[in-house]
C-alpha cells in the first residue's frame, strides 16, 4: 500500500492497474481488504483505488466523532493527491454507501458513476442511534474483541457461514486489529448523519444499485425503493449473500459491475 498525505492525516491507500479509476469505499468496521476480489478483477482494466479510511485499516484515526462529511472530503483530497484529474466510479458499502451521499452533495463533478451496495439514504432510527453510541462507549473502554464476535453473524448470509467460514474469520481478525478510536468515531458520525432521501431524485449520474438476497440490515425491498428514487439507476439482488454480497459472492457482484461499468461513459 501506499501513504499518501492527504486531508492532514497519512491515508493508506491500494492502487493498482491503468485505466479509468474506481475507488471503492469499504464499510464499517473493516478496510480496504473487503475488496480484495475486486481489486483482483477490475486492475485487468481500471485504475483502483482502495483506501483505508480514517481511523480504519492503516490509515491513522482522527477526531472523537468523524462525519461522513469528513470521509467524503478525505476521499476527494486524496484524489487531488494521487492525480485523478477524471471523474471516478465511486463504490461503497454500507458506511461507504453513506459517505458516497457526501461525495455527490460536495463533490459531485469527480463523479463518473455510482455503484452501491447494501446501504441506505435514510438516517438512523432513535434505536439504532443508541446503539452506536453503546458501540462506542464499548469499544473505547474494552477494545474490539465483543465487536469482532457480535458483527460478522449481522454481516453474512446463513448460506455464507456455513460454506464460506472463513470469510467470518478473516472479517473478526480486521475488526480485532481495527482502532478503537476509529470505529467509537466513525460509529458516532453514523449516528449523526442527515437523512439523504431527499438527494436520491437529484443523482444525475449512472447508479447500480446491489444488494445481497438475504441482506437482514438493509433488505431488498428498502434498497429497491432507494433504487427506484434514483433516475436510471439500476438494481441488482445476489442470491446467496448478505450484507457483504461483494465478498460473499464476488462472481456474481464482479459480473453486475462490469456489465454496469461497460455502459458508463469515459472521459
Amino acid at each position: 500500500m501506499s501513504v499518501v498525505r492527504a486531508n492532514g492525516i497519512d491515508q493508506h491507500v491500494l492502487v493498482q492497474g491503468e485505466g479509468a479509476p474506481i475507488l471503492f469505499v469499504h464499510g464499517f468496521p473493516l478496510d480496504h481488504t473487503m475488496w480484495r476480489w475486486q481489486v483482483g478483477r477490475f486492475t485487468r482494466s481500471h485504475r483502483v483505488i482502495a483506501p483505508d479510511l480514517r481511523g480504519f485499516g492503516q490509515t491513522p484515526a482522527g477526531p472523537d466523532k468523524v462525519s461522513m462529511e469528513l470521509f467524503a472530503d478525505d476521499l476527494a483530497a486524496l484524489l487531488d493527491e494521487l492525480h485523478v484529474a477524471e471523474p471516478v466510479v465511486l463504490c461503497g458499502l454500507s458506511m461507504g454507501g453513506y459517505i458516497a451521499w457526501q461525495f455527490v452533495r460536495r463533490h459531485r463533478h469527480r463523479l463518473a458513476g455510482l455503484v452501491l451496495c447494501d446501504t441506505r439514504a435514510t438516517a438512523d432510527t432513535p434505536e439504532i442511534q443508541q446503539n452506536r453510541s453503546q458501540t462506542a462507549e464499548h469499544v473505547l473502554a474494552s477494545g474490539t474483541a465483543t465487536l469482532a464476535e457480535s458483527i460478522p453473524g449481522k454481516l453474512f448470509s446463513a448460506e455464507t457461514s456455513e460454506r464460506q467460514p472463513q470469510l467470518i474469520d478473516e472479517t473478526k481478525k480486521v475488526i480485532l486489529r481495527t482502532s478503537p478510536q476509529g470505529i467509537a468515531a466513525a460509529a458516532l458520525g453514523m449516528a449523526d448523519r442527515a437523512d439523504m432521501t431527499n438527494l436520491l431524485p437529484e443523482i444525475d449520474i449512472p447508479t447500480l444499485v446491489v444488494v445481497g438476497a438475504d441482506d437482514q440490515l438493509t433488505p431488498p425491498a428498502e434498497m429497491q425503493q432507494l433504487a427506484d428514487a434514483i433516475p436510471g439507476a439500476e438494481f441488482v439482488v445476489i442470491e446467496n449473500a448478505g450484507h457483504m454480497a461483494p465478498l460473499e459472492s464476488a462472481g456474481k457482484f464482479n459480473l453486475a459491475m462490469q456489465q454496469f461499468l461497460d455502459r458508463v461513459p469515459t472521459v
